[in-house]
């Protein structure tokens, strides 16, 4: 699933987490690939006459109701789609008084292997939420002598799971101790500090079938000490697929280290994302006159055929996402849908949610 398909289900869930029925009134149906969708539309024929059983009126006529309009929806399909179809009908109105029966269907980017009928007060959508899950995680470990950073990196958010500090002693030496035995109390320390990380990267880390690999970075020597030390079960260690020099521990340094593996994660949405983003600062300091943010500009270039990136927020409108791939499609304009999670996301945000590198300059 690309990183569009994966905005475009995960806005159709949040509009569909909007609704909220006032008794089990919402209907959920999905539809596996391959099953005949005539078969369907007699079952739910069948769900309507047992809908008469209801003892609430209003709530059996809307329940009667969301179900024909889910069968006349379902007739409009000669066949199921190729992934399968998830199909949701109910009262979306807000208003007791009135009553607003609508149906949505989605065809999932990836197959739904699944057969479901429900009546609930809100639609079913744990299935489609585990579709848009980025199965591959990385674990993330930041350190020096002073303080630990574990993270995960899932998809393109970075997620800090502890921070921990140590209480190593400095290498200034105090109240008269011999050198030797300051240095022996800081390895002490530093040695029990690295069993902590360790301990609590083991627990986080072991047991997530998901984890593809961990990258491990730090200011200084200390990062291949701690490697080299026993406080990584060794089934971690094997999963370790970087090391990198860092400026910074703390969340600064789960940033850093996420931006200096780009190599690493070069399949992965948050490297993607960030080359496209770099490539667009970097133009907008070198060349200005090949970049346009915000929205008047940007649309003028796009409808001009100027644009050859055009760069979206996914915290703009579905709507207008839409309408401004068809007109990219028009011109042959790659479109990227740029997630907020990130810093470079935060950014083109505050740059008005829009943004494009162009084929040539239009100013």
């Amino acid at each position: 699933m690309n990183i569009k398909e994966r905005h475009k289900l995960r806005r159709f869930i949040m509009e569909l987490e909007k609704v909220k029925g006032r008794h089990t009134e919402l209907v959920s149906v999905y539809i596996p690939p391959g099953y005949d969708i005539i078969k369907i539309i007699q079952h739910l024929a069948q769900e309507q006459g047992t809908a008469e059983n209801i003892k609430d009126k209003n709530t059996r006529t809307k329940v009667i109701d969301s179900i024909e309009k889910m069968i006349q929806h379902l007739r409009t399909f000669k066949k199921t789609p190729e992934n399968g179809l998830a199909v949701f009908s109910g009262d979306i109105s807000d208003k007791e008084s009135k009553v607003d029966i609508k149906v949505f269907s989605v065809e999932p980017p990836e197959p739904l292997n699944l057969r479901i009928y429900r009546c609930d007060q809100t639609f079913l959508l744990e299935p489609l939420k585990e579709l848009i899950e980025v199965k591959e995680v990385f674990g993330l470990i930041v350190l020096d002598r002073r303080e630990g950073n574990i993270g995960l990196l899932k998809g393109t958010n970075i997620e800090e799971l502890f921070h921990m500090t140590s209480g190593v002693p400095g290498k200034t030496t105090k109240g008269g101790q011999s050198q030797q035995r300051y240095a022996r109390l800081r390895e002490e320390a530093t040695h029990e500090f690295f069993k902590r990380i360790g301990e609590a990267a083991n627990k986080e880390f072991l047991n997530n079938p998901d984890l593809k690999g961990i990258i491990i970075g730090g200011p200084g020597p200390t990062k291949e000490m701690f490697i080299d030390g026993n406080y990584l079960n060794n089934q971690l260690k094997n999963k370790i697929i970087g090391v990198k020099d860092l400026s910074y521990t703390g969340e600064f340094g789960l940033n850093e280290l996420v931006d200096k593996s780009q190599e690493l994660l070069a399949e992965e949405e948050i490297a993607l994302e960030k080359q496209i983003m770099q490539k667009f600062f970097e133009t907008f300091a070198k060349e200005e006159a090949k970049i346009t943010y915000g929205r008047e500009e940007t649309i003028k270039a796009l409808e001009l055929g100027a644009v050859d990136i055009l760069l979206l927020s996914d915290s703009m409108d579905d709507k207008e996402i839409e309408n401004l791939e068809n007109e990219a499609d028009k011109f042959r304009t790659e479109v990227r849908i740029i997630s907020t999670e990130t810093r470079e996301g935060k950014q083109l945000q505050d740059l008005g949610g829009i943004a494009a590198l162009l084929r040539y300059p239009i100013r």
